[in-house]
Protein backbone atom coordinates (compact mmCIF):
# COMPACT_ATOMS: atom_id res chain seq x y z
CA UNK A 1 0.00 0.00 0.00
CA UNK A 2 2.86 2.08 0.38
CA UNK A 3 3.96 4.51 -2.64
CA UNK A 4 7.26 7.12 -2.94
CA UNK A 5 4.64 9.83 -1.54
CA UNK A 6 2.05 8.41 0.38
CA UNK A 7 3.21 5.49 3.25
CA UNK A 8 0.80 3.62 5.88
CA UNK A 9 1.93 1.92 8.89
CA UNK A 10 -0.55 -0.39 10.81
CA UNK A 11 -0.78 -0.69 14.08
CA UNK A 12 -3.11 -3.61 15.51
CA UNK A 13 -6.44 -2.02 14.11
CA UNK A 14 -5.47 1.64 13.24
CA UNK A 15 -3.61 2.64 9.67
CA UNK A 16 -1.12 5.46 10.08
CA UNK A 17 -1.52 6.89 6.26
CA UNK A 18 1.81 9.17 6.66
CA UNK A 19 1.91 12.28 3.42
CA UNK A 20 5.64 11.88 2.87
CA UNK A 21 6.45 15.22 1.18
CA UNK A 22 9.08 17.03 3.47
CA UNK A 23 11.40 18.08 1.47
CA UNK A 24 8.10 21.01 0.36
CA UNK A 25 6.44 20.67 4.09
CA UNK A 26 4.33 17.82 2.65
CA UNK A 27 2.68 20.07 0.23
CA UNK A 28 -0.16 18.66 -1.73
CA UNK A 29 0.38 18.60 -5.99
CA UNK A 30 -2.25 16.98 -8.02
CA UNK A 31 -0.76 13.04 -8.55
CA UNK A 32 -0.33 13.32 -4.53
CA UNK A 33 -3.51 13.96 -3.87
CA UNK A 34 -4.09 11.51 -6.51
CA UNK A 35 -2.32 8.68 -4.54
CA UNK A 36 -3.32 9.97 -1.09
CA UNK A 37 -7.53 9.18 -2.84
CA UNK A 38 -6.19 5.61 -3.94
CA UNK A 39 -4.39 4.88 -0.80
CA UNK A 40 -7.30 6.02 1.68
CA UNK A 41 -9.86 4.28 0.01
CA UNK A 42 -7.88 0.70 0.28
CA UNK A 43 -6.58 1.56 3.94
CA UNK A 44 -10.80 2.59 4.79
CA UNK A 45 -12.21 -0.88 2.48
CA UNK A 46 -9.93 -2.88 4.52
CA UNK A 47 -12.05 -4.76 7.31
CA UNK A 48 -9.10 -5.23 9.69
CA UNK A 49 -8.69 -1.38 9.84
CA UNK A 50 -10.76 0.22 12.62
CA UNK A 51 -9.42 4.17 13.04
CA UNK A 52 -7.65 6.13 10.48
CA UNK A 53 -5.40 9.06 11.47
CA UNK A 54 -3.72 10.81 8.91
CA UNK A 55 -0.52 13.03 9.39
CA UNK A 56 2.94 14.70 7.37
CA UNK A 57 6.28 13.02 7.36
CA UNK A 58 8.81 15.07 10.12
CA UNK A 59 8.08 17.51 12.24
CA UNK A 60 7.38 20.49 10.76
CA UNK A 61 4.18 20.73 8.45
CA UNK A 62 1.35 18.25 8.51
CA UNK A 63 0.78 19.55 5.18
CA UNK A 64 1.83 23.12 3.83
CA UNK A 65 -1.14 23.30 1.58
CA UNK A 66 -0.70 23.05 -2.65
CA UNK A 67 2.38 22.56 -3.65
CA UNK A 68 2.37 26.14 -5.53
CA UNK A 69 5.01 25.17 -8.43
CA UNK A 70 1.82 22.40 -9.52
CA UNK A 71 -1.18 24.86 -8.59
CA UNK A 72 -0.06 27.84 -11.01
CA UNK A 73 0.34 25.11 -14.21
CA UNK A 74 -3.16 24.06 -13.28
CA UNK A 75 -6.54 25.60 -15.21
CA UNK A 76 -9.77 26.36 -13.00
CA UNK A 77 -11.41 23.14 -14.61
CA UNK A 78 -8.63 21.28 -13.01
CA UNK A 79 -8.41 22.76 -9.83
CA UNK A 80 -12.25 22.11 -9.28
CA UNK A 81 -12.72 18.91 -11.20
CA UNK A 82 -9.82 17.30 -9.65
CA UNK A 83 -8.06 15.06 -7.19
CA UNK A 84 -8.71 17.33 -4.59
CA UNK A 85 -12.18 17.55 -3.96
CA UNK A 86 -12.56 13.64 -5.06
CA UNK A 87 -9.50 12.70 -1.70
CA UNK A 88 -11.53 15.46 0.52
CA UNK A 89 -14.52 13.96 -0.11
CA UNK A 90 -13.47 10.47 0.10
CA UNK A 91 -12.27 11.49 3.42
CA UNK A 92 -15.10 13.13 4.97
CA UNK A 93 -17.73 10.25 3.97
CA UNK A 94 -15.85 7.60 5.44
CA UNK A 95 -17.48 5.12 7.75
CA UNK A 96 -14.66 4.87 9.83
CA UNK A 97 -13.37 7.18 12.32
CA UNK A 98 -10.63 9.50 10.73
CA UNK A 99 -7.88 11.35 13.02
CA UNK A 100 -5.67 14.63 11.63
CA UNK A 101 -2.83 14.51 13.68
CA UNK A 102 -1.47 17.65 13.17
CA UNK A 103 2.21 18.34 13.74
CA UNK A 104 3.44 21.53 12.56
CA UNK A 105 2.19 23.83 9.44
CA UNK A 106 -1.54 22.77 8.54
CA UNK A 107 -2.26 25.36 5.93
CA UNK A 108 -5.16 25.62 2.87
CA UNK A 109 -5.50 22.73 1.75
CA UNK A 110 -4.20 21.13 4.30
CA UNK A 111 -6.30 22.54 6.89
CA UNK A 112 -9.06 21.24 4.69
CA UNK A 113 -8.19 18.08 4.32
CA UNK A 114 -8.17 18.54 8.92
CA UNK A 115 -11.17 19.66 8.66
CA UNK A 116 -12.66 16.80 6.64
CA UNK A 117 -11.74 14.39 9.26
CA UNK A 118 -13.75 13.68 11.89
CA UNK A 119 -11.09 15.10 14.68
CA UNK A 120 -8.19 16.81 14.66
CA UNK A 121 -4.87 16.31 17.28
CA UNK A 122 -2.40 19.49 17.04
CA UNK A 123 1.25 19.03 19.23
CA UNK A 124 2.16 22.28 20.68
CA UNK A 125 3.95 23.58 17.66
CA UNK A 126 0.99 23.45 14.70
CA UNK A 127 -0.08 26.56 12.81
CA UNK A 128 -2.96 26.59 11.84
CA UNK A 129 -4.83 28.89 8.91
CA UNK A 130 -6.38 29.34 5.54
CA UNK A 131 -4.16 31.23 4.23
CA UNK A 132 -5.57 30.61 0.05
CA UNK A 133 -6.24 35.13 0.12
CA UNK A 134 -2.79 35.32 0.58
CA UNK A 135 -1.72 33.78 -2.57
CA UNK A 136 -5.00 34.88 -4.17
CA UNK A 137 -6.73 31.84 -5.01
CA UNK A 138 -10.24 30.67 -3.42
CA UNK A 139 -9.65 27.48 -0.69
CA UNK A 140 -11.01 24.45 -3.11
CA UNK A 141 -11.51 21.70 -1.36
CA UNK A 142 -14.76 22.96 0.99
CA UNK A 143 -12.46 24.88 3.54
CA UNK A 144 -14.87 27.15 3.75
CA UNK A 145 -17.89 25.25 4.62
CA UNK A 146 -16.53 22.60 7.04
CA UNK A 147 -14.61 25.29 9.00
CA UNK A 148 -17.69 27.53 9.23
CA UNK A 149 -19.10 24.96 10.88
CA UNK A 150 -16.85 23.91 13.27
CA UNK A 151 -16.03 27.94 14.91
CA UNK A 152 -18.82 29.61 13.30
CA UNK A 153 -19.54 32.04 10.57
CA UNK A 154 -17.63 35.14 11.85
CA UNK A 155 -14.42 33.28 12.83
CA UNK A 156 -14.34 31.52 9.47
CA UNK A 157 -14.82 34.62 7.54
CA UNK A 158 -11.80 36.32 9.70
CA UNK A 159 -9.55 33.55 8.99
CA UNK A 160 -10.33 32.89 5.36
CA UNK A 161 -10.22 36.51 4.06
CA UNK A 162 -7.29 37.85 5.95
CA UNK A 163 -5.14 34.53 5.80
CA UNK A 164 -4.22 34.76 9.26
CA UNK A 165 -2.09 31.62 10.73
CA UNK A 166 -3.54 30.72 14.58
Amino acid sequence: MNSSVIQVERKGKLALIIINRPEVHNALDVPTWGELSKVFGEVESNPSVNVILITGAGNKAFVAGADLNSLYKRSPLETFEGKLPRAITTIAKSKKPTIAVLNGYTMGGGLELALACDLRIASENAKLGQTESNVGILPGGGGTQRLARLVGVGKAKELIFTGRVI
